[in-house]
C-alpha cells in the first residue's frame, strides 16, 4: 500500500487482493525481495540517483561469481596442462550441456571408455573433477543493488569490478549479503518498458496525443479482440506460439484472465491451462469442495493459481492468521517436508474447529496441494499482466507507432527484424527502405500513412557519427535536393568509402541516382566531398554558397544500371533482409504449383516425403566424426522459413547447389518432433528462371 501511495507501483493492492503478509510478517525473518523494472536504457540513471540519494558509501552493486562448469573446466585444465585446444575441445564436447563430469562418466559410454583407456584423458578429467564448481571469475550481478543505513565499508568488503574503476561492488555474493541482513533490491532493465516509452514518444510526435497508461480502460474491446485472435507478437509475456494458441482457445475478456495466464504459462502450472480454459468457456462446471472456497477461487475458475489464494484458504477455512498462512505458503512452495507435516496437521485441525468435516478437510488439503506447489506470486503476475495489457492496448490502437518502436528495440537482431517485418505485412503496415530525406536514426513512422521507414543506423558499416551528421544537416538546412546537394553539404570525417558505399547499396539515394552509377563514381564523389570540406575549412565559402554553383563541379560518369537481383543481394547483405522486393516474387507461380508452403510444416504431421522450394538464406557447415561435411541451412519461401539438415551423401551428389542465395526445390522428410520442425534433405534441384 505504501509503494502504491508513493507511486512506486501503479497496482492498487486492495483492488487486486495483494496481501501484506506475502511480503512482511511477524514470522518472517528475512526482508522482502524488492524488484523494480525500468526501461533498459535508463537503469544506470536509477543507480546514479540511488547513489546521490543515500550516499556513495552506502550503496553498491553486488558481485557474482562465474563457476567452472564441466565443459569449461576441461578446456581450462587442458590449457594449463599444455594440451592442444582441439584435443581438449573434443573431450569437452562429449559432455552433454548441463551435465557434471561424474554424470557424464556414468551415462556417456564413449566418454567413460576414453577415460578408462587413455592415461592423458584420465589425468585431465581427474584434475578437472577437483576444480569443477569452483569460482572462475567475478562479474557484476545483472540487477542486484545493496543499500545500507551505515557505511558499507563497516559491513562488507568492497572492490571495483574488473575493467571499471568507477563502479563499486560488494565482494560477498547475493546470498551472503541477505544473510548479513542487508537490503538487496533488484533494479532490472526491461526492454518492453523501453518499447512502451518509445511508442508513447512516437504517438506524441505523430498525433500530439498523451496516453495515460495508468488509467487505461480495463475493458477495451479492441485490446481483447487482439488478444483473442492471438495477434500478440511484441506483447509482453505473450509472444510464444504456445501462448498465442492458448489465448485463441481462452478468448480472454477481462483483466483477471491475463493475470491468470501470465501465472499459468510456466513449466509446471502449464498443465492446468486446458482445465482453466474449459471452465472459463463454460464447457465444464466448477464444483467446490466447500462453499467457502467459492469467494476465494471464483476469479480463477475454481483453480488455486496464486500463493495468496492458498493463504486466504488457510485464513478463512482453517483459522490461520495471514502471517501463519505465509509460513504454510513457504512450506508448500519450497517443499520443506518436515514443515509440511506439521502444517498439514495444523491446517486440517483448524478446518475441523471451523465446522468442516474431517473427511472434507483432508480432501481440501489433498486437492489444494498440487496446485499450491506451483502457486505464483499474485503481485508479480498482476504487475506483469498490467504491462502485457498496456502493450496489447498500444498495439491495438497505435499499431504503426508500436511496431516502429518494437523494430527499433530489436535493431541488432537481423533474424528478429525479418520476423517483425513479416508481422508488419500481416498487419497491413508497409516497411519502406531507408531514404536520405525520410529516415531518422531508428525505425520511424511515416505520418498520415500506414508505413514505417527503415532507420539509417540499421545499415551495416554506417556509424552513429555519420548518421548524426546527415540528420542534423537536414534538420538545419532542409531536405537534400539532389545527390550533388547531399555530397556538398555533409562535412564528416566518418563519410568514408565504406560508409558511403553501404548507404548507396542500401538504396538511400535511389530517389536521386541509380545505385550502380554512384558506385562506379565512388572515388570521384569522395574526392569532391574532400575538396568541398577543404575549401570550407579555408574560408572559401563564397564560391560554394549556392547549390547552383556546385553543379558544374560535380559530374557523374555514365554507367550500366545494376540488375534488380544485385540490388536485392546488397539489401540482404547490409540490412539483413530484402526490402524493395523479394527475389522469390518472380517464382511465386511455380512455387505455388509445385511445392508445399513452408508455413504448413508447423500445422501437420508428414509421414511421406514432401517437396518445398525457396531461397537458401544461410548455410552452416560442420564436420562429422568421420571428417565428412554436413550442412544446416536455412531455406525461406514467401510464407516462412525452415532449417534443412543435409547429410554428406546428398552434398556429394550436388555440391554446387549448396550456396547462399540459390533458389531451389528441396525434397525430404519432416521431423515434427523438433519445435519448429526440421526438414531432412534427400534431394535438391535448382529453380531456373524461364
Amino acid at each position: 500500500m505504501v509503494a502504491y501511495l508513493l507511486d512506486i507501483t501503479e497496482i492498487n493492492p486492495l483492488k487486486h487482493i495483494l496481501l501484506f503478509e506475502r511480503f512482511l510478517s511477524g514470522q518472517r525473518i528475512a526482508p522482502p525481495d524488492i524488484d523494480l523494472d525500468f526501461t533498459d536504457r535508463r537503469r544506470d540513471e536509477v543507480i546514479n540517483y540511488v547513489n546521490q540519494k543515500y550516499g556513495r558509501d552506502k550503496v553498491a552493486q553486488i558481485i557474482t561469481f562465474g563457476t567452472m562448469a564441466a565443459r569449461a573446466v576441461v578446456r581450462d585444465v587442458g590449457r594449463a596442462m599444455k594440451l592442444s585446444y582441439s584435443f581438449c575441445d573434443k573431450i569437452a564436447k562429449m559432455i552433454p550441456f548441463g551435465w557434471t563430469l561424474e554424470e557424464s562418466l556414468k551415462k556417456v559410454s564413449e566418454f567413460r571408455q576414453l577415460y578408462e583407456t587413455d592415461e592423458q584423458v584420465r589425468k585431465l578429467i581427474d584434475f578437472s573433477k577437483k576444480l569443477e564448481g569452483c569460482a572462475r571469475h567475478a562479474s557484476t550481478h545483472a540487477c542486484g543493488v545493496v543499500i545500507s543505513k551505515e557505511n558499507l565499508t563497516e559491513l562488507v568488503p568492497l572492490q571495483h569490478p574488473t575493467q571499471n574503476d568507477k563502479n563499486i561492488v560488494t565482494q560477498y555474493e547475493m546470498h551472503s549479503i541477505e544473510d548479513l541482513g542487508l537490503l538487496k533490491m533488484d533494479f532490472l532493465g526491461l526492454k518492453n518498458l523501453t518499447i512502451v516509452e518509445e511508442t508513447l514518444a512516437r504517438i506524441w510526435e505523430v498525433h500530439q496525443k498523451n496516453i495515460d497508461l495508468e488509467n487505461l480502460p480495463k475493458d477495451d474491446k479492441k485490446t481483447y479482440r487482439l488478444l483473442q485472435n492471438g495477434e500478440t507478437t511484441g506483447v509482453f509475456q505473450m509472444e510464444s506460439e504456445g501462448f498465442k494458441r492458448y489465448l485463441k482457445e481462452l478468448r480472454p475478456n477481462k483483466f483477471e484472465d491475463i493475470v491468470a495466464m501470465v501465472a499459468l504459462y510456466r513449466p509446471g502450472p502449464i498443465q492446468f491451462i486446458p482445465e482453466y480454459i474449459e471452465r472459463a468457456r463454460k464447457r465444464k462446471k466448477i464444483e467446490y469442495l466447500h462453499p467457502k472456497l467459492k469467494s476465494i477461487l471464483e476469479p480463477t475458475q475454481g483453480i488455486c493459481i496464486f500463493q495468496e489464494e492458498l493463504m486466504e484458504i488457510a485464513q478463512k477455512l482453517a483459522g490461520f492468521t495471514l502471517s501463519e498462512a505465509d509460513v504454510l505458503r513457504k512450506a508448500v512452495g519450497k517443499k520443506i517436508k518436515s514443515l509440511l507435516i506439521t502444517q498439514r496437521e495444523k491446517f486440517i485441525t483448524g478446518m475441523i474447529k471451523n465446522g468442516i468435516e474431517k473427511e472434507i478437510a483432508q480432501k481440501i488439503w489433498d486437492w489444494v496441494l498440487p496446485f499450491a506447489r506451483y502457486g505464483f506470486n499474485r503481485a508479480h503476475s498482476t504487475a506483469y499482466g498490467m504491462i502485457a495489457y498496456q502493450t496489447a492496448y498500444l498495439k491495438a490502437h497505435f499499431p504503426v507507432e508500436f511496431m516502429a518502436a518494437l523494430l527499433t528495440s530489436e535493431k541488432a537482431d537481423i533474424e528478429r527484424i525479418a520476423f517483425l517485418i513479416e508481422e508488419c505485412k500481416n498487419m497491413g503496415i508497409e516497411v519502406l527502405p531507408p531514404d536520405v530525406n525520410e529516415s531518422f536514426r531508428n525505425f520511424s513512422v511515416v505520418p498520415k500513412q500506414k508505413k514505417i521507414r527503415f532507420g539509417l543506423l540499421a545499415i551495416k558499416n554506417v556509424g552513429h557519427n555519420v548518421v548524426t551528421a546527415v540528420i542534423k544537416e537536414r534538420e538545419e538546412r532542409g531536405p537534400y535536393k539532389s545527390f550533388a546537394d547531399f555530397i556538398s553539404r555533409i562535412n564528416s570525417k566518418d563519410l568514408n568509402k565504406k560508409s558511403l558505399e553501404s548507404l548507396i547499396k542500401a538504396g538511400v539515394f535511389d530517389k536521386f541516382e541509380e545505385r550502380n552509377k554512384l558506385l562506379t563514381n565512388l572515388e570521384g564523389i569522395l574526392n569532391f566531398n574532400r575538396e568541398m570540406q577543404r575549401a570550407q575549412a579555408n574560408g572559401q565559402k563564397s564560391l560554394f554558397s549556392k547549390i547552383s554553383n556546385l553543379i558544374p563541379f560535380f559530374k557523374l560518369k555514365p554507367a550500366k544500371p545494376g540488375d534488380w537481383w544485385q540490388n536485392l543481394l546488397w539489401e540482404k547483405e547490409l540490412l539483413g533482409l530484402y526490402i524493395s522486393a523479394h527475389p522469390l516474387e518472380k517464382f511465386k507461380n511455380i512455387l505455388e504449383k509445385k511445392t508445399l508452403p513452408l508455413k504448413e510444416l508447423k500445422n501437420g504431421i508428414f509421414e511421406h516425403k514432401i517437396r518445398v522450394g525457396g531461397i537458401i538464406s544461410s548455410i552452416k557447415k560442420i564436420l562429422t566424426k568421420k571428417g565428412q561435411p554436413m550442412l544446416f541451412m536455412k531455406l525461406e519461401d514467401l510464407t516462412d522459413k525452415v532449417e534443412v539438415v543435409v547429410f554428406p551423401g546428398v552434398i556429394e551428389r550436388n555440391p554446387s547447389l549448396f550456396q547462399e542465395n540459390k533458389i531451389v526445390f528441396v525434397t525430404g522428410k519432416v521431423e515434427n518432433w523438433h519445435d519448429p520442425p526440421k526438414l531432412i534433405c534427400e534431394d535438391i534441384e535448382e529453380i531456373i528462371e524461364k
